[in-house]
């Protein structure tokens, strides 16, 4: 692992988005061979992604050719709840870029099966070639998505 120390969240956020841009358009996705990204919610990232946001209506990346797997959503909030995470990553991000809506994958937090939810989740992210790249967000308690300290390092999609 690579430790990157920045001054500020700004410039912190503006290495990962910079990073990110890098790396897709060092794959030259395409229809065929999209890249892979996977994303998280809350506040820790908003500021990557309107960084993001800048470096697409730039000319610098294009998420045309980018396929999005979220970490995570609420069980029981239908997706134009306005806490659901679903809702947040349209208004905060992917309402701002040339992404296809087919191109983005949010667990649905209504489904009335949810381990089979999780497991066709998986098996589409397995579909897509698996995660490129992941942009992970670290809570001040240390959970990562719904992972919460001491879960298993080994767990799958819950």
């Amino acid at each position: 692992m690579r430790l990157i120390i920045q001054s500020d969240a700004n410039q912190m956020a503006q290495w990962a988005a910079n990073y990110i841009a890098a790396k897709i358009n060092k794959a030259n996705p395409t229809s065929e061979k999209p890249f892979v990204l996977g994303l998280p919610t809350g506040s820790s990232p908003l500021l990557t992604y309107k960084a993001l946001i800048k470096l697409y209506e730039s000319g610098v990346v294009s998420f045309e050719n980018v396929i999005t797997f979220n970490m995570d959503e609420y069980i029981g909030l239908p997706k134009d709840h306005p806490q659901s995470y679903y809702t947040f990553m349209w208004q905060n991000f992917f309402n701002h870029i040339d992404i296809k809506k087919e191109n983005v994958h949010i667990l649905n937090g209504m489904a009335e099966d949810p381990e089979a939810e999780c497991k066709a989740y998986e098996d589409a992210m397995k579909d897509a070639g698996g995660v490129d790249l992941f942009l992970g967000g670290i809570g001040p308690d240390g959970h990562i998505a719904f992972n919460e300290p001491g879960s298993s390092l080994s767990s799958r999609t819950r």
